[in-house]
């Protein structure tokens, strides 16, 4: 068995590739570089979930980040249990072959309760006084105290959220070298965060200063890592999950449902919370794709018309699309939209900013029907931020409750970019990059069958 290093850099594209990704570049010049065919939706979850299993989301079932659990009429972004998704891990398949076969699964989502031999992931603790503690969740649990101590503790508020930075990508690398020193696995997968942020914040336009640092930032990082594989002799593949096209404005696809009487809401001391098991059809959005879920069929026709007719809207497929796609689960939303490629999808349900649910201009990731990258941004209109900011921090900490509510409810243009469709050009999705250009396929790699490349890199 050859061991073998798999980063994942979130954002990366063959365009972006060049002068400010020198160890990146010098890695394709030296082995092989193909773009990844990758699947519908182009998000975290769904793309992860298919590179370790070879299964399209029809059979893994991970049809979103985050999808409408119909038992509990709740949607849940987010979710890190691996027993979530079907199909055969690439791990499970490599101790098949091999019963000494042993994965370290860095922060690759999915993360929790795996059947990896050492994980690591994100998941702050949540005391009752309603604080939220930076933590990580690891497998074995010893495995955490021992980053700690080298580390500190994992830097969450960097990890996502306004002050998002290359923090936590150099933390991910730090453990990533501890682990790769102490435990020797045969495969070691690590996701690497960081272009993500600043691209959808500034926007995929290289000639942007933000753009190019942070190309400089995410290379010098993780620069190190594919130093001490070559020097010891592990195989290298980089891959990324999808590209971020530039985009201006979001499509408030719930607005357009209750406009049109089909969402139905509660007030909860003057603000207006979603019932998603009473109302007749409502959409999770998740960047750049959208799961409608409408509960009575009769209904499904015009829906899919009101929704089709929306500025913005590239299309919308029911069953026979969802097919073509391989989106048909029964987690899947009765249809699915995507928007053009300079749009994204919003989940403001709300007409009146007045009566926004309280979590509408916080961090809240698990609270959120949808996904919202408005939180990369603190609220422009927020005078002195940092003074404020300060100011709700610091009574947490002595104890007082508050809301942490630092970010926009409708400044929605702020977002620059955005992803979940397949880009229109191969240089501007995702790619695979590899120290073994003989096990590189003549076109495309398909993400379905990223799984079988890996495994043919540490056993051939």
């Amino acid at each position: 068995m050859k061991q073998t290093l798999v980063l994942l850099v979130v954002g990366l594209t063959p365009s972006l590739l060049g002068k400010h990704t020198p160890s990146l570049a010098k890695l394709a010049e030296r082995g092989g570089q193909r773009p990844l065919a990758t699947v519908v939706p182009a998000v975290t979850c769904s793309v992860q979930a298919t590179l370790m299993t070879g299964e399209l989301p029809s059979v893994h079932g991970a049809v979103a980040n985050g999808w409408y659990f119909r038992e509990v009429s709740e949607v849940s972004l987010w979710k890190q249990s691996e027993r979530l998704l079907a199909g055969e891990m690439i791990w499970d398949a490599g101790k098949k072959l091999n019963p000494d076969f042993t994965c370290a699964k860095m922060f690759w989502w999915y993360n929790m309760h795996s059947s990896a031999d050492w994980t690591a992931t994100p998941r702050p603790m949540y005391p009752a006084d309603g604080r939220k503690i930076p933590d990580h969740y690891t497998k074995p649990g010893s495995l955490r105290d021992e980053l700690n101590a080298r580390l500190g503790t994992f830097p969450l508020f960097n990890y996502w959220g306004p002050t998002a930075s290359l923090r936590s990508t150099e933390w991910i690398v730090g453990a990533t070298e501890h682990v790769t020193e102490t435990r020797q696995p045969t495969l070691t997968l690590v996701y690497i965060p960081h272009l993500d942020y600043d691209i959808q914040r500034f926007g995929p336009d290289l000639s942007h200063p933000r753009m190019q640092q942070a190309l400089r930032d995410v290379d010098a990082a993780i620069a190190p890592l594919i130093e001490s594989a070559e020097r010891e002799g592990r195989e290298v593949i980089v891959v990324s999950e999808y590209g971020i096209t530039p985009v201006t404005e979001a499509v408030h696809i719930n607005r357009a449902l209750r406009e049109a009487g089909l969402i139905a809401w509660r007030d909860e001391m003057g603000r207006e919370v979603i019932d998603h098991g009473e109302s007749r059809a409502f959409a999770v959005p998740d960047h750049q794709i959208a799961h409608i879920y409408v509960r009575d069929p009769a209904d499904v026709a015009a829906v899919a018309n009101l929704i089709a007719n929306l500025d913005g809207v590239e299309t919308v497929v029911g069953k026979k699309g969802k097919r073509e796609m391989g989106l048909d689960h029964p987690r899947s939303g009765e249809l699915v939209a995507i928007a053009r490629a300079d749009r994204w999808f919003s989940y403001y349900y709300w007409l009146d900013d007045a009566k926004a649910p309280d979590y509408a201009a916080t961090v809240d990731i698990h609270r959120k029907p949808g996904y919202d990258p408005v939180e990369l941004f603190v609220d422009p209109d927020l005078k002195m931020p940092k003074l404020q900011i300060g100011w709700k921090i610091g009574k947490r900490k002595l104890g007082f409750r508050g809301l942490l509510d630092v970010t926009s409810v409708n400044r929605t243009n702020l977002v620059r970019g955005s992803h979940g469709r397949i880009t229109d050009r191969a240089e501007d999705g995702p790619l695979v990059i590899s120290t073994r250009p003989d096990l590189l396929p003549e076109g495309a790699v398909a993400a379905t069958g990223f799984k079988q490349l890996v495994l043919d890199h540490i056993f051939k």
